[in-house]
């Protein structure tokens, strides 16, 4: 049996999409912008991929490459991870999740403290780095937990181990996921850190609780057409487990990436879907693109490996969820195109442009499994060219 792996690098755009104006993001351009930042990257997975010939990217080249390469636009109306990915496996939201660039409104605090027994400080757009730095002292000495959100829909609670243990912050976080529907926020997110005063960090123990897909993806399809799914990293947190036959949080790009490598040697599932995070929360939210080059460099190292290993038949898709410019001066995501590189071996290099839409995956996978497609965009499969 064929597999198909499909790694989400979280943030990772390559320049402003076609209605980047509306979200002020026309020079918006994540992977371009930080190899200019950097004076040059040197990755040689990514060279040898294909990555150079989307974006210009400053120390990839134009040469020969090895992959199918394109870049796909949003069609769907938010901007975030959860709309992303949903729009990945084949799901185009209509609707925006609602956004609070103020802060949330009181009556939806108050059903929240109530219910879970728990009074907030913050309520307000912020880093999550900055905002525990300025309301730690606080938040230790009262007992509140800290809640803030971004230009995402996002309810976002942090709390130190020491006030409240990351069991029970689920529990308060389950809690408000509930709540939040009413709200149509795309995700509640635990925020755990540890650490004193002036030295707080924010451990991989986040744990994001979104709303179910209101429709058919391809996990939902494949499972019901008998293909045995495991989603890496946060993708149980964005789809559920009910399509899933095995769900693996990781701490970190490195540890996700391993067990990919792990998984795919044991070739006990048919679909992977990973989603590689770090780019987005580590780097790009906080503006960092040194940081942000160095989490490439980890995930170029691996993806050589990985590559070593891929059986002739087995499909390899990477792509990205939205960008996230670490050089734009917004801590926000930015509205860009996503890569599409697909890649099988012994194929030639082939660049097939823009597609409107990252359904182009979904459907590229249905076609791979030998199954109708249902979903919005054309698939791929048949320009990906054998030498």
């Amino acid at each position: 049996m064929k597999n198909c792996i499909l790694i989400v690098i979280d943030s990772l755009g390559v320049g402003a999409a076609p209605d980047a104006n509306i979200f002020g993001d026309e020079k918006a351009n994540t992977f371009g912008n930080v190899s200019k930042a950097v004076g040059g990257v040197n990755l040689p997975i990514f060279n040898k991929l294909g990555f150079g010939n989307i974006t210009d990217i400053k120390g990839l080249n134009k040469n020969e490459y090895i992959s199918t390469v394109g870049k796909l636009a949003e069609k769907s109306k938010g901007n975030d991870s959860t709309t992303g990915h949903w729009e990945i496996a084949g799901l185009v939201s209509e609707n925006e999740f609602n956004i609070f660039p103020d802060g949330f409104p009181e009556t939806l605090i108050d059903k929240v403290t109530k219910a879970t027994g728990h009074e907030f400080i913050g309520n307000c757009h912020a880093s999550g780095t900055e905002i525990i730095n300025e309301l730690g002292k606080e938040h230790l000495e009262t007992k509140k937990l800290i809640l803030y959100t971004s230009g995402d829909s996002v309810f976002q609670i942090a709390a130190h181990s020491d006030v409240l243990n990351v069991d029970k912050l689920y529990e308060v976080s389950k809690i408000a996921r509930d709540i939040c529907n009413d709200y149509n926020i795309g995700r509640v997110i635990a925020r755990p850190f540890i650490g004193t005063l002036n030295n707080f960090e924010r451990t991989y123990d986040r744990k994001d609780f979104g709303i179910t897909p209101p429709g058919e993806t391809i996990l939902s399809y494949l499972k019901r057409n008998d293909f045995k799914t495991i989603g890496i990293g946060k993708i149980s947190d964005l789809f559920g487990t009910q399509f899933l036959d095995q769900s693996i949080h990781t701490e970190g790009d490195e540890d996700g990436l391993k067990i990919l490598i792990d998984a795919y040697s044991n070739n006990e599932h048919d679909f992977y879907f990973v989603n590689l995070v770090d780019l987005d929360m580590l780097y790009g939210h906080r503006e960092d693109p040194k940081g942000y080059y160095e989490g490439l460099k980890i995930i170029d190292s691996y993806i050589g490996d990985l590559l070593n290993i891929l059986d002739d038949e087995d499909l390899l898709l990477l792509t990205g969820d939205h960008g996230t410019d670490p050089t734009d001066g917004k801590t926000d995501h930015s509205r860009e195109y996503v890569p599409l590189v697909a890649y099988q071996n012994r194929i030639k290099g082939n660049n097939i442009g823009e597609r409107d839409t990252f359904g182009v995956i979904a459907s590229t996978i249905c076609e791979f499994f030998g199954l109708e497609n249902i979903f919005y965009g054309e698939s791929i499969l048949q320009e990906i060219i054998k030498k």
